[in-house]
């Protein structure tokens, strides 16, 4: 525990970053920030070569080749808010480090399966969400000790925030490029390079700060300030629920193995619910903490992100599949997604300083519905230029309204003490339900495709898939718009009684 930071430093507290050099504070803040690049990255870089890495290994069936993305969202929401414990306990320039090293090896596995089956490729992509699982929550943790709170603090989140839209674009590039120019397992390889080379600067660049730990540090303090028990209850159930559903397009809720692990995956999460509220000494989840509004703002957030994950799944595979479009090309009509986020987020920053947060995760979940709208009706051989272009459009301000606009107001509607819960739970939201919903969405294409012997009926399963995305995006704006309205109705009400009180 030698390196184990403070999230919140005593204000009277000298800056650690006030002792950097410039050159160390920018090597510092880059690679924080690629922990954010190469979390974000690996979602890109399985969507544009989907059909190449899927041929190679000789899969035909649609529901396998979803694992490639759903394995990875799967583990990174599901382990966050472990990670995030492992830091509290171990130290986040640590944690941060592994992070690297472990997304370093599982990549290099990844690439490697290419000698093996699928089976190998899809373990290797659930394990590299570990590895995204830790550098998030530690980045954010290191970036909170070493900064004073103030202006400069800001500016340095907003930056680490930043990385994230253009990652998933530029991961869909570079995965093309080595996919359709060279060879798909150099993806992986190259990223196993960029990981050891972060982490053996980390290791150099990013100081330890050192503080007595007031915890107890033998083998059974450990394991309950870790919450050992919840938290495998926790990942255990999260992971066989998602495995069912993923599992059940592939082959069909008549398999016994399906719906036990759903069973059993449901009574893991009632476990852990029990623990955390009755027996943790340490919830990771501190629910008596968390107020009813909380329940609305992860509501949206799981309903969006799951619209969203269908819709980027989706999205590439009428493009390659149905339209022929190359993985280059794909990624050339990509390319808006970026400068519109960017857009979206500035807009975003903007919006939040005139508008009730509960307003913009309403205009967030219209994006996201309307953008699976306009791919859901786009004929196959229409211009590039009409539908497409406009959902690419619309789409980013989906994701950079939401995300921002529900930790505000996570952060609002939870004490203190507890903001640090609040990024933590968004994010994991975020990723399980991409991750969950693609195994709702395969669901539903399987039954309705007939089979998918003919590119009509392909069309009909993708069009299914798009129309549980529209469906989750419309209950997030039903949400939304319910939470907005009962903050209205609060305010009004505290005005009237404000009014009776100066009557």
């Amino acid at each position: 525990m030698a390196d184990k930071l403070d999230l919140e430093p005593a204000p009277s507290a000298k800056s650690l970053a006030s002792t950097f050099s410039p050159i160390q504070e920018v090597l510092f803040i880059t690679l924080v920030c690629m922990g954010q690049f190469m979390t974000q990255t690996n979602i890109g870089i399985v969507l544009s070569p989907l059909n190449i890495v899927a041929d190679s290994f000789g899969i035909t069936e649609p529901g396998i080749s979803s694992w490639f993305l759903a394995g990875y969202s799967l583990t990174v929401g599901t382990f966050i808010l472990v990670s995030g414990r492992c830091g509290d306990l171990f130290g986040y320039r640590r944690m941060f480090i592994i992070g690297f090293c472990w997304l370093a090896l599982w990549s290099l596995v990844a690439g490697l399966s290419v000698y093996s089956n699928y089976i190998l490729f899809i373990f290797a992509r659930v394990l590299q969400g570990i590895g995204g699982a830790l550098l998030l929550p530690n980045g954010l943790a290191l970036l909170g000790a070493t900064y004073a709170p103030g202006k400069r603090k800001n500016m340095i989140f907003a930056i680490f925030g930043a990385t994230a839209p253009n990652s998933a674009l530029l991961g869909t590039v570079f995965g093309a490029i080595f996919a359709q120019l060279a060879w798909w397992p150099w993806i992986y390889w190259s990223q196993t390079l960029v990981c050891i080379g972060c982490a053996v600067l980390a290791s150099v660049v990013i100081p330890s700060i050192h503080h007595d730990a007031s915890s107890d540090s033998s083998y059974v303090g450990l394991l309950k300030a870790f919450d050992a028990l919840g938290g495998a209850c926790g990942i255990c159930g999260l992971v066989l629920v998602n495995i069912a559903w993923n599992q059940a397009p592939i082959v069909g809720w008549s398999e016994p193995y399906v719906y036990v692990l759903l069973i059993i995956g449901i009574i893991l999460i009632v476990a852990f619910f029990y623990f955390e509220f009755r027996v943790a000494e340490h919830p990771l989840i501190p629910f008596h903490a968390l107020s009813r509004d909380v329940s609305f703002v992860l509501g949206c957030v799981a309903c969006g992100w799951g619209s969203f994950g269908i819709w980027i799944y989706y999205f590439w595979q009428f493009q390659e599949n149905l339209r022929h479009t190359t993985p280059l090309l794909a990624s050339a009509e990509f390319v808006p997604v970026g400068p519109m986020g960017i857009i979206a987020c500035c807009v975003t920053g903007y919006l939040m300083g005139h508008l009730r947060p509960g307003t913009i995760m309403m205009l967030s979940m219209s994006a996201f519905t309307l953008g699976n709208v306009l791919v859901a009706i786009a004929p196959v051989h229409q211009t590039y230029w009409a539908l497409t272009f406009v959902c690419l459009l619309v789409i980013p301000w989906g994701m950079d309204m939401s995300f921002p606009a529900a930790t505000l107001m996570l952060s609002n509607a939870v004490e203190r003490k507890h903001q640090g819960i609040a990024a933590s739970l968004v994010t994991t939201v975020v990723n399980y339900s991409i991750s969950l919903s693609l195994g709702f969405a395969g669901t539903v294409e399987v039954h309705v495709n007939n089979g998918g012997n003919t590119p009509r009926d392909v069309l009909k399963g993708y069009r299914g898939a798009l129309y549980v995305a529209i469906g989750l995006g419309a209950l997030g704006m039903v949400l939304s718009a319910s939470y907005t309205f009962k903050g209205y109705r609060a305010e009004s009400r505290s005005k009237d009684v404000e009014s009776d009180v100066l009557s």
